[in-house]
């Protein structure tokens, strides 16, 4: 498919193909850099009403951390050291500072983080890897992740590490990821999302590639035991898996989220770990 602009040709670019192949740390990496700062604004766009400037959702379900208190309970948020990892616009690093907290949020995307800088300022935004935090041992009291890095890196128990290094003795790391079993679905939020398609145990990631074999998004499958594992090898307790029930206010679709796949299948899983 070709387009003319001002009486040339200019050829659109191709779509990328799905695959299931090895996708390695670095290529990873790559690709997520690559299709977060590509597709944040369309993100920012598509979700940022229900995201809000200032709230913290672990997911799709809109459990709201002011209701859940995965952290603790919210008075006790003051005055701690909070790392954010894969941000974002930093929606729950502002509201971790509206409670009197100190949060810093991290994330690969230059361009996530640069829509963190247009909601507001006086969040610290950082921009790197979370398999290799900048920070120095025993910097934050607590560390939390809503969908952001650990779907997407090829090595979990890397981040897992880096995160128990940067805690502090007791301290508490909570993330949220699509729950496992939703890998042997089609990712469609319609009926047909309601058939397994694939092997559960099927551990090879999801890539999309480009016309010349590079990776542009990939994303790794984890059973639920090997997350337990990966959380364990990390050097963590696991305290809580938390598997939230969609709720009759939320009518939205998000992607392959929706009321009717939701009141029968779980969506996301929430790890609760503490540093012993």
């Amino acid at each position: 498919m070709s387009q003319e602009i001002h009486g040339t040709y200019t050829e659109e670019p191709a779509e990328p193909e799905a695959t299931r192949r090895v996708a390695d740390e670095a290529e990873s990496s790559r690709a997520s850099r690559g299709w977060w700062d590509r597709n944040a604004d369309e993100y920012q766009m598509d979700h940022g009403s229900f995201l809000g400037d200032d709230r913290f959702v672990w997911g799709p379900e809109g459990l709201d951390e002011a209701e859940a208190g995965l952290l603790g309970p919210v008075g006790s948020l003051k005055g701690l050291d909070v790392l954010e990892i894969g941000a974002g616009a930093a929606q729950c690093s502002r509201w971790l500072a509206g409670q009197g907290a100190r949060p810093v949020a991290l994330d690969l995307s230059h361009r996530q983080l640069q829509h963190a800088l247009r909601i507001g300022e006086g969040i610290p935004l950082v921009e790197a890897d979370a398999g290799r935090l900048p920070f120095r041992d025993a910097s934050f009291d607590l560390a939390c992740s809503a969908y952001g890095a650990v779907p997407f890196v090829a090595d979990p128990v890397q981040v897992f590490r880096e995160v128990h290094r940067v805690l502090r003795p007791g301290g508490r790391w909570v993330f949220s990821v699509t729950h496992p079993i939703r890998w042997a679905f089609p990712d469609e939020p319609g009926p047909e999302g309601l058939s397994v398609a694939a092997s559960y145990f099927d551990r090879v990631p999801y890539v999309e590639q480009d016309e010349r074999g590079n990776a542009v998004y990939v994303e790794h499958h984890r059973t639920l035991g090997d997350r337990v594992r990966d959380v364990v090898a990390g050097g963590f307790r696991l305290v809580d898996l938390v598997e939230p029930e969609w709720p009759a206010w939320n009518d939205q679709e998000w992607g392959g989220w929706s009321p009717l796949r939701g009141n029968l299948i779980p969506g996301t899983a929430i790890f609760v770990c503490e540093r012993d």
